[in-house]
């Protein structure tokens, strides 16, 4: 669960305000648009006063009817018109947060997805980013008016008679305040329950993606059940939060009234004494009364506001996570094919939060054009292998090379321009074929792509498809069989055309028919490449076979092994016959 910690509000609006800088001058116009429409509203309330009076005391109110029939329209121009700038301004602060969000989880891309769940992360980049939107179009210019129009209230009601303004500042500070000292408690109950939120999406996203094997084991009730259990725990942090929040608008309400009912004693007590014109008694109560106005929106906006602290403490901790992986100096383009050899020396790796190591002192060498296979059972660390040539994490001991140089020394997108994945597991996107295809290399041409797919035995698939590369293949590629995703896997390596191929259990979960059909298909894209396998049937032709299981069980990983351990020594490629060497590298998981 991502928590919302970490951030009290004077440093969220320092976060926050830095956002609008390059947008002060809509801000600015917002600001007075905000002040003019409040005045506006006072200014209709105001003129209706005076023409009670006119009308009373005899006098003429045609003019105060033209006034009046053209602010109270202006009232809701001016409205609709702020409205409309700060909305402007928050949904592209938003799109901006949302850049920027993504930017940061692709930095932390894979390391971090692996101790978050995804259901949680789209909520923060989704629903909690759109929370912040009260900040920007609904706080900023309120703020501001909220302490403006009241103070020019009360210099106002001053300059009529100085007890008609001391009255009404106490409720006016109680008004304003209540929503204040009550924050800590709102905003705490506000942030848990964002967590809860989270985590509520969390199972949700788990409970359809895994609905059918909910429904294969009939798990149906019990998951209902859980997800029942969170819904409940959620409840039982809001309604406190939605109670608090009532007794606060009940509150105000109690102290608006009030407040007017102190204007119109001390008021009649004025008019009494002859300090003041009787008349505009009911005018100066209208005034007091329209000071409470935009301190009713800060109000109105408090449950946002507390949402919008525990959403920005969620995203905030996403940022404020560390970036495992960075771009190195830069190296020079390879000259030739020496510059392609892999090299792993005494390399260790612990996943995080985990006290076993997936590696312990591993040393291997495949030469450039060669093909090694990587042997073991499930969990003796040969996807982790892959996982450190891409460079997805770095090795906690050890250096991983390739062409001679520490994967560290190498761009990010400059090292994974130079090696090709065909994953056990391939993700497919809800898009058509072409799509998922061309994601290797968007800027390949139309005969590139057929060819890929002609290579990869896609071609008499893709033929038969109503809609052909057109087809779209669902979400994660349901409309397609095991056999077929991973020829698209396999399409997607020959279109990218990359010196270094890994394979990381290609053809684990086939049959043996589209087992066969993958084999064949890499068999071609291994030619000219450096290859790396884990299972033995795609790389049954390696240069050389090296059994990570009997190496983990050397170092004291896993059960006991039937037969003697290996003594503990690097793994070496066997040097492979010039003739084979014609210009690529592969490897293979």
């Amino acid at each position: 669960m991502i928590l919302a910690q970490g951030m009290g509000w004077p440093r969220l609006i320092r976060v926050l305000l830095g956002l609008v800088q390059g947008y002060r001058g809509q801000l600015a116009a917002t600001f007075v648009l905000g002040v003019a429409r409040v005045v506006a509203l006072i200014g209709v309330g105001v003129l209706s006063a005076l023409v009670v009076k006119h009308v009373k005391m005899g006098q003429p109110f045609g003019l105060l009817l033209v006034a009046l029939a053209v602010v109270a329209p202006l009232a809701g121009l001016l409205h609709w018109i702020e409205s409309w700038l700060a909305h402007d301004i928050a949904y592209r602060l938003l799109t901006d947060m949302r850049l920027d969000m993504f930017r940061k989880l692709d930095a932390l891309a894979p390391a971090y997805l692996t101790r978050r769940r995804t259901g949680d992360l789209v909520g923060v980049a989704t629903h909690d980013i759109e929370l912040i939107e009260y900040f920007f179009a609904h706080t900023i210019t309120p703020a501001f008016v909220a302490v403006l129009v009241p103070a020019a209230v009360i210099a106002t009601l001053w300059v009529f008679g100085w007890p008609l303004a001391l009255v009404l500042l106490p409720f006016l500070l109680y008004a304003a305040l209540t929503p204040v000292l009550a924050r800590a408690r709102i905003d705490r109950l506000g942030s848990r329950a964002r967590e809860m939120s989270g985590d509520l999406n969390a199972h949700a996203a788990d409970s359809v993606q895994g609905l059918g094997e909910i429904v294969a084991f009939q798990r149906v009730r019990a998951r209902g059940e859980e997800f029942a259990a969170k819904a409940k725990d959620y409840q039982a942090v809001r309604v406190p939060f939605l109670r608090d929040l009532t007794l606060q608008s009940a509150r105000q309400e109690v102290a608006t009234g009030l407040g007017g009912l102190a204007v119109v004693l001390a008021g009649a007590w004025l008019a009494a004494s002859g300090r003041l014109d009787g008349g505009m008694l009911p005018l100066l109560t209208l005034l007091a009364m329209s000071a409470f106005v935009p301190v009713w929106e800060i109000a109105q906006v408090g449950r946002q506001l507390a949402d919008t602290l525990g959403a920005a403490r969620r995203v905030y901790a996403v940022h404020a996570e560390p970036v495992p992986v960075t771009d190195g100096p830069g190296v020079r383009r390879p000259s030739g094919i020496a510059d392609i050899a892999l090299e792993m020396t005494r390399v260790s790796f612990a996943y995080p939060g985990r006290r076993r190591r997936a590696l312990t002192d591993v040393s291997f060498s495949v030469p450039a054009g060669s093909t090694v296979a990587l042997v073991g059972p499930s969990g003796a660390g040969k996807t982790t292998v892959a996982n450190l040539l891409l460079r997805f994490w770095d090795p906690d001991a050890g250096v991983v090379r390739v062409g001679g140089h520490d994967l560290r020394e190498y761009e990010l997108d400059d090292l994974r321009r130079r090696i090709a994945l065909v994953a056990q597991d391939t993700y497919l996107f809800n898009d058509t074929l072409r799509s998922n295809i061309l994601l290797a290399r968007p800027g390949a041409s139309a005969e590139e792509l057929l060819a890929a797919v002609d290579k990869a035995a896609l071609d008499d698939f893709v033929a038969a498809l109503p809609d052909g590369l057109e087809t779209v293949v669902g979400e994660r590629g349901a409309q397609l069989s095991g056999g077929q995703r991973q020829r698209v896997a396999i399409a997607r390596a020959f279109l990218k055309d990359a010196p270094i191929l890994i394979l990381d259990e290609a053809t684990s979960h086939l049959d043996a028919v589209s087992e066969q059909a993958v084999r064949s298909a890499l068999d071609v894209l291994s030619r000219d490449r450096t290859t790396r396998g884990h299972r033995p049937s795609p790389v049954d032709g390696a240069g050389r076979r090296s059994d990570h299981r009997a190496r983990r069980r050397a170092r004291g990983g896993g059960r006991r092994p039937r037969e003697p351990a290996r003594p503990r020594r690097p793994l070496r490629a066997p040097r492979v016959p010039p003739a084979h060497r014609r210009g690529r590298l592969v490897a293979g998981c």
